[in-house]
């Protein structure tokens, strides 16, 4: 039986309960959600803390990397006492500050497919907040196996981008936007982030994702978001649906 609103949650989140377009069915449609966000850095950090706060009811966290000091300026969850310890744990303790109504699960190991297989059918909804195109490409198609919606971000430098993958209505997914563009081969250890432009990406996922959670889909399936952090200028493309792609076409190959 799906959770309703306490009357202490129904204060909590008042200010979303009286827009007409979430009232109390959309909120408590996120207090039943369940998200898989793979990543806990530049882009996991910002999309947790909003997932969380806004009334999520379960939020699962994998990362296997380690709090530095070089993350503290963007990935801000961490503080410098935390330095040391593994992100999802450090996330999670900040998480649970926010909102302890929030259930929230921690993995600090890198899944192989079977494993992430696994997490993927436990959950409604996947944001891919990794930082390698091995990643994305893993996660975009084990999702559309699994036929889980997506949610994938990615940023370097000023510049970063967003995309919906909705596999049940047989969108275009990771796989056929790579195709289109320059794989980036650089890290953001080698290239450079700009805070700013990582927060912006990881916000607009979690954005995205709450809209998508409560029947709202904003940002087509299939339509690319750049954003150029230089000129604070978004672009949108319609990305087509490669008829080779292995993953969103496997009955033409």
């Amino acid at each position: 039986m799906a959770e309703t609103l306490s009357y202490a949650q129904a204060v909590t989140y008042n200010r979303h309960i009286v827009l007409p377009q979430i009232d109390l069915q959309g909120q408590e449609a996120l207090l039943n959600a369940r998200v898989l966000i793979i990543g806990s850095g530049g882009l996991g950090c910002p999309a947790a803390q909003l997932l969380c706060s806004s009334g999520v009811g379960l939020l699962t966290l994998v990362d296997d990397d380690k709090v530095a000091v070089s993350n503290l300026p963007r990935q801000f969850l961490f503080s410098r006492a935390q330095v040391g310890q593994f992100k999802v744990y450090a996330a999670r303790d900040r998480l649970h500050e926010l909102n302890p109504d929030c259930q929230i699960n921690a993995i600090n190991t890198r899944l192989d497919d079977d494993a992430l297989i696994q997490h993927i059918r436990e959950h409604d909804l996947v944001l891919d907040c990794t930082d390698n195109p091995a990643s994305r490409k893993q996660i975009n198609a084990l999702c559309y196996q699994q036929q889980r919606p997506l949610i994938s971000g990615a940023a370097i430098r000023f510049e970063g981008q967003l995309l919906m993958v909705d596999p049940v209505n047989r969108s275009p997914c990771y796989q056929c936007i790579s195709r289109l563009f320059t794989e980036q081969a650089l890290s953001c250890v080698e290239a450079g982030i700009f805070a700013p432009v990582v927060a912006a990406i990881g916000t607009q996922q979690a954005h995205v994702g709450l809209l998508w959670l409560m029947g709202k889909k904003v940002l087509p399936a299939g339509q690319l978001l750049t954003y150029d952090g230089l000129t604070l200028t978004w672009q949108q493309f319609n990305v087509p649906t490669d008829p080779q792609c292995a993953v969103c076409q496997p009955e033409t190959k």
